[in-house]
């Protein structure tokens, strides 16, 4: 079903209400600007899945492989540009005093459209972490990636920074994110699926804390029964037009 205009004047009235916001996307919102999800179909790679090399027991045995498939991801990321969806919600930050943007995509186009408030709950594939001293560095792919595994400065192996299958997320992410929330007066869920655990845990905090919540994907998921409004469309159509009638009322 089609999100109706009243839907997003709805949408829209509980934004322009609330003096702090709290966003959180998930993979739908890095597919419309052709991000693969890494899921399903699209998430096998010289016939291995994501599940397969996302883990710390697959870097163990075999790091050359893991960084092979982290720098083919890096070169796919690096072609997207950021979208509709990203840009609307780089004009959202700049009207909240009190904004937080936590995302659990780890491609960077958040950053790249000009968003600053911005937590990753699951790291950032354009950053790598020493397994020795635990320093992170900015690190894309490189011409001769595929000749030699990266180090740090202090002689140790550099991985991707970002939390894999077993791995916890960062402790600190998740207390900034939660902290804001107890503070927020309305939160946005744009492009996940809502299964994943523990940011799948997030909406049902928000319901407890009586914040005003809004859904934007276009298939309905775990946590649609819970949020006060969903928006049965793409976050690439969905953000700008809400952003257009804040902008522009009536």
């Amino acid at each position: 079903m089609d999100t109706t205009s009243e839907q997003y004047e709805r949408a829209a009235e509980v934004l322009r209400q609330a003096l702090s916001l709290f966003v959180m996307t998930g993979a739908g919102v890095s597919a419309e600007s052709g991000v693969p999800t890494f899921r399903g179909a699209d998430g096998l790679w010289r016939n291995y899945s994501a599940a397969d090399l996302a883990t710390p027991e697959a870097f163990s045995k075999d790091p050359a492989l893991v960084w092979a498939w982290y720098h083919w991801r890096q070169g796919i990321i690096l072609k997207a540009q950021p979208n509709a969806a990203h840009r609307a919600l780089v004009a959202l930050e700049a009207r909240f005093e009190r904004f937080l943007l936590l995302t659990q995509n780890v491609d960077n186009l958040h950053f790249r459209a000009g968003s600053r408030r911005v937590l990753e709950l699951h790291g950032n594939i354009f950053r790598a972490r020493c397994c020795r001293c635990g320093r992170k560095v900015p690190h894309t792919i490189e011409e001769d990636a595929a000749r030699s595994l990266p180090e740090c400065a202090c002689g140790g192996l550099l991985r991707p920074d970002v939390v894999w299958f077993g791995e916890a997320i960062p402790s600190d992410v998740w207390q900034e994110s939660v902290d804001f929330l107890k503070e927020a007066q309305a939160a946005l869920f744009c492009g996940t699926s809502g299964v994943v655990w523990p940011a799948a845990a997030i909406p049902g905090f928000v319901r407890e804390q009586g914040i005003k919540t809004i859904e934007i994907n276009p298939e309905p998921t775990p946590i649609t029964s819970i949020v006060d409004l969903s928006l049965r469309a793409k976050a690439g159509k969905a953000l700008p037009e809400i952003v257009r009638r804040i902008i522009e009322p009536g």
